[in-house]
């Protein structure tokens, strides 16, 4: 199932073609997107995506979003989305066909139903490598030109990681720097768990800032937890009462084999976290 809308508000077939074959997004990948759960009608976090889009096109020099259009967009797809299951809907932004002469850019929302492989995901876990994302944690700010920590559409290393993984006999990949700092998954943010204190790795080392490890983080300081936003070694994966890969669509899922080693049975903290990201869109 497939509902997409335009930034006026109009409705288009997603069965149609709508992209001309030169828009810089196609040919370059020259474009941001994001990707946020629909629950019960409700797009979860839209604000904090919307921003992060805005700051995506910030760093790619890319024409500001029509941050109206966009949220318009949003509400047509989930107007017209036909029950209330899960959706994940995508909103895509691009230089559009010439922007070296001013030309406008693309944008839409696109709701598509979630695929089966990430439900199962959610309730029995993943299996996850450690892979080398060639970076160090100071290249971010000594080479701000390669776009670290924008969600742009150049995800072609983020697939080629995840179809690695898959060789491996894995679900899941985390990036790691060479001498072993944690990054991020090719898709999600890493929260690690030990007693009530939940961590998770700084974005400005490189990575997207995760919405939803947001949204877990202060439900979870309202419920007496300690949150910390700080380096990560992969030693620290394995150490962890629980390990978790979370983000929008995935929301929250565990991590039960890291490297081929079995972790601690991080279930029943599972629940709790499902738990305390569900509370945030709970009204008291």
């Amino acid at each position: 199932m497939r509902v997409l809308a335009m930034l006026d508000g109009t409705l288009a077939d997603p069965e149609a073609p709508h992209i001309r074959v030169d828009d810089l997004g196609l040919m370059r990948g020259d474009g941001i997107f994001e990707t946020i759960l629909v629950r019960g009608r409700h797009a979860r976090e839209l604000g904090p995506h919307l921003d992060r889009l805005a700051r995506s096109a910030a760093m790619m020099e890319l024409p500001v979003p029509d941050r109206a259009g966009f949220e318009r967009a949003c509400k047509v797809v989930i107007d017209n989305w036909p029950d209330d299951s899960d959706i994940a809907l995508k909103v895509i932004h691009t230089r559009g066909v010439d922007g070296s002469t001013g030309g406008a850019p693309t944008g839409f929302a696109l709701g598509m139903s979630i695929a089966e492989k990430t439900l199962r995901a959610r309730e029995l876990g993943v299996a996850a490598v450690t892979l080398d994302r060639g970076i160090d944690t100071g290249l971010a700010k000594r080479a701000p030109w390669l776009l670290l920590g924008a969600k742009s559409l150049s995800y072609a290393v983020n697939m080629a990681a995840l179809r690695e993984a898959e060789r491996r006999g894995a679900d899941e990949a985390v990036f790691v720097t060479g001498d072993g700092e944690v990054l991020e998954g090719p898709t999600a943010t890493v929260i690690l768990v030990n007693g009530r204190t939940m961590r998770t790795t700084p974005p400005d080392i490189g990575i997207l800032p995760g919405t939803t490890q947001a949204a877990i983080f202060r439900a979870a300081e309202r419920a007496g937890w300690q949150t910390l936003i700080e380096p990560l070694r992969v030693e620290d994966l394995r150490d962890a009462d629980g390990m978790f890969l979370v983000s929008s669509v995935r929301t929250v899922t565990r991590v039960h084999t890291l490297d081929g080693q079995k972790l601690t049975d991080a279930s029943e903290l599972h629940t709790e976290l499902t738990a305390l990201y569900e509370s945030e869109y709970t009204p008291a």
